[in-house]
């Protein structure tokens, strides 16, 4: 038996065989052709066949992951028009080589070319070439690059693997992914969790286990490779122990969130597309307590029109009806930008021009979000919070523009509410001044995972501080109870919706410091609804 420690993405046990999945490397041959318009013309009805692929693709996933399948049509418009199509169109042309070469040589001077550039539009762009590039050479070679699971459910192991790989596969068939490559917010690891299937990440993995026996523990990252059968027997009691305890807390679905002392919490949904708004009512969520609305201006070419953004919202607010719904305003900066935003290039992004700072230098693109916003408010129970504030003076910019946006809107006759309002309080900047934020908004929401890294001064996605990091510190927990105790002073409700919303061991501790609701991703709903009806808020219960 041979054991493998790696990280946990999400949780649950599987026990099957090992599939090892490496992607094919084709071996072009290099030809020169006579006839360069017959070339042309086979690329040409390859391109197109592709397109149908990739819009077949879409159609297909489309109905349960909506926001994870615009990835097939982003692709198909990198060949429908484009720089990439002229290229090999270019060489074809030019060099007069057959068109699966061209596309390889291609392929292959792009990634060259931008191979050390880190934005991450520009590497998903370079990602999405590589993956249209296979599926042109497999119609121009007649070979399919799509994963075979084969008859019996797997557990895939892969050094990486992209969200169209994911996304093409049986899903029946899968038993778990372990992949070397990733992290808990990689694709494939938020694949995993919307499918709700175990997943790690940080295992250096081998070809010659294919075809092996293994155990995959989600709960500790553990990976068993060729089990010897008293552990087998161990899992197997553990696994039927994991889906009996799965199917009790399903009966959670409908059952109000409140504590054993009785007192009323809410229990919302963290989501980053419209694709997850069906998980939130599934799982019985009380609402939106964060919606990311990162998701409509990144992986596209262009700022997202009102229109566009008003639809969304519309369909969030007509989605969740008497439920609230709270907008984060877009965040964007550090990790999270686009090519066509032509933001400077920063020696330390995280501590740079990022979410409200960045808004508030592109009015315009701020205003629109608001417009879109309050526009929608008219369909359902919507509310907005600001991230990243650290002073008054970024409130006075936003009331007052706020306060344009609501006479444009009246002067139009365009109906809408005055919504709530609140703060994320994601530095210490903010901690400390979270009674004076309070007096502004509605509402205060703990942004923890941000909170945690500023406090300590760590990168929390650094993996050479992976053992340091600790986002219990006791300095993080005093913050929380500070802010807690501020923001009731003056009227304000508190919300949690970082990751340690979902940490169930601080269930109790959150609730006996005074927070009113936790917001989590919609999988960790009912475990925290589980672990809010079995803690006591009040000091003297329990």
């Amino acid at each position: 038996m041979e054991i493998y420690k790696g990280t946990a993405t999400f949780s649950g046990i599987a026990i099957g065989k090992v599939l090892y999945y490496h992607r094919s490397e084709y071996q072009i041959r290099q030809y020169m052709v006579s006839n360069v318009k017959k070339e042309l013309s086979e690329f040409n009805e390859a391109r197109l066949q592709v397109i149908r692929q990739l819009k077949e693709l879409y159609e297909k996933n489309c109905p349960v992951q909506e926001m994870e399948a615009k990835i097939f049509l982003k692709q198909a418009k990198l060949l429908e028009a484009g720089s990439f199509q002229r290229a090999v169109e270019s060489a074809i042309v030019t060099e007069k080589v057959n068109a699966a070469f061209a596309v390889m040589t291609t392929r292959d001077e792009l990634a060259a070319t931008f191979r050390n550039l880190e934005e991450p539009a520009i590497r998903e762009r370079i990602a999405n070439i590589r993956e249209i590039s296979d599926r042109l050479i497999g119609v121009l070679g007649g070979v399919s690059p799509k994963i075979d699971l084969g008859p019996e459910p797997v557990i895939l192991v892969a050094e990486n693997l992209s969200p169209t790989e994911i996304m093409e596969m049986d899903k029946d068939k899968l038993l778990a992914v372990v992949t070397h490559q990733g992290s808990v917010i990689s694709h494939a690891s938020i694949m995993a969790k919307t499918m709700d299937i175990p997943a790690m990440v940080d295992i250096e993995v081998q070809d010659e286990w294919d075809g092996e026996s293994a155990i995959v523990d989600g709960y500790t990252g553990t990976l068993y490779l060729k089990p010897d059968a008293e552990l087998l027997k161990e899992y197997e009691i553990r696994r039927k122990a994991d889906l009996e305890e799965r199917e009790e807390l399903m009966k959670l679905k409908d059952q109000r969130d409140m504590t054993a002392d009785g007192k009323e919490v809410g229990l919302y949904a963290n989501i980053g597309n419209l694709g997850d708004l069906n998980s939130v009512l599934f799982y019985g969520a009380a609402g939106i307590g964060l919606l990311r609305s990162e998701f409509q201006y990144l992986g596209r070419e262009n700022y997202p029109r009102e229109n566009e953004l008003f639809r969304a919202y519309k369909k969030v607010a007509e989605t969740m009806g008497e439920r609230l719904a709270v907008i984060r305003t877009v965040d964007l900066g550090a990790d999270k930008q686009a090519e066509y935003m032509g933001i400077p290039e920063e020696a330390n992004p995280i501590l740079g021009n990022r979410g409200i700072r960045l808004c508030l230098d592109r009015k315009k693109m701020f205003k629109a979000q608001l417009r879109a916003i309050y526009r929608a408010s008219a369909f359902g129970n919507l509310a907005m919070m600001y991230p990243m504030i650290t002073s008054e003076e970024e409130m006075d910019e936003i009331e007052e523009m706020i306060e344009d946006v609501k006479s444009g809107l009246r002067e139009k006759n365009i109906p809408f509410k005055d919504i709530r309002t609140g703060i994320m309080i994601e530095t210490p900047a903010a901690v400390m001044i979270s009674r004076e934020l309070a007096k502004r908004v509605d509402f205060l929401s703990l942004g923890t995972n941000d909170l945690t890294q500023y406090t300590l001064a760590m990168d929390r996605q650094n993996p050479l501080l992976k053992k340091k990091y600790n986002d219990h510190h006791p300095a993080v927990l005093r913050m929380i109870r500070m802010v807690t105790e501020a923001g009731h002073q003056e009227g304000c409700t508190i919300c949690i919706c970082g990751e340690l919303a979902a940490d169930t061991g601080l269930t109790e501790t959150f609730l006996r410091m005074g927070v009113d609701s936790l917001s989590v991703v919609p999988a960790c709903i009912l475990p925290v609804r589980k672990a809010l009806r079995e803690s006591y808020s009040n000091q003297a219960e329990g």
